[in-house]
């Protein structure tokens, strides 16, 4: 059991810690944080706090206000936190902002964007997946599809690219799975670490490969398309 969970009142003080003066505005806010730590927790490889803090506070980590060192033992114990949850298979709910004052609509690409500039800190998670790369790469999907970079890339290689309709339907199936893909892209790690990911009995279908359905199309593009991966 973490021996000190943060508190709601320590959320407020992280989130208000974040946006000192002593940061000079280069500080991430915390649900970008805690993208990041999401990531650093799962990584395949160990991230040591000096690597990761200096990315969420920025050039203001040297300072030597009394600001920075309370704002560098909370985030610790978010790390601690969200490190004790994803262990546990409990899941972490996503901080999330809303994208204006009508607050209809929250910040998910923020999140799924801090998450891939997090995961980024461990390596290359493909190469370090080895001949698991293409499952990770499904796990990955959605959120390349929530900070825009699935679309952007099917956009460039003029690739199909779903309606209106379907886009929405599949980005709000995503966004209500979040936190059951962030659990899934930690298991995945640790299974991997013990040597405990399934091995299919016939060879996987490439995400380029025709699909197996006889369609014509490329297997991403048919029966492997996004709205499949949750």
């Amino acid at each position: 059991m973490n021996p000190n969970p943060l508190t709601e009142a320590d959320y407020d003080r992280l989130e208000e810690m974040l946006e000192h003066p002593a940061f000079q505005g280069d500080a991430m806010r915390l649900d970008e944080a805690q993208a990041v730590i999401c990531a650093v927790v799962s990584s395949p490889e160990p991230i040591p706090p000096n690597v990761w803090l200096p990315e969420v506070l920025g050039q203001g980590m040297q300072s030597e206000d009394p600001a920075v060192a309370e704002t560098i033992e909370l985030l610790m114990r978010l790390n601690n936190d969200i490190a004790a949850a994803l262990l546990a298979d409990e899941t972490v709910s996503p901080i999330l902002y809303p994208v204006d004052e009508s607050c209809e609509e929250y910040d998910f690409e923020a999140w799924a964007d801090s998450y891939i500039f997090g995961a980024g800190l461990g390596g290359d998670w493909y190469e370090l997946a080895g001949k698991h790369a293409d499952d990770l790469s499904e796990l990955l999907e959605p959120m390349f599809l929530l900070n825009g970079m699935l679309k952007e890339d099917a956009e460039k290689t003029g690739e199909r690219w779903f309606s209106p309709a379907e886009e929405a339907r599949l980005v709000a199936d995503i966004q209500d799975n979040l936190p059951v893909i962030v659990q899934t892209l930690y298991n995945f790690w640790r299974n991997k670490r013990a040597g405990g990911i399934v091995q299919r009995s016939e060879d996987k279908v490439g995400r380029n490969d025709p699909c197996p359905c006889g369609s014509g199309k490329k297997f991403k593009q048919c029966c492997g398309s996004p709205e499949k991966l949750n």
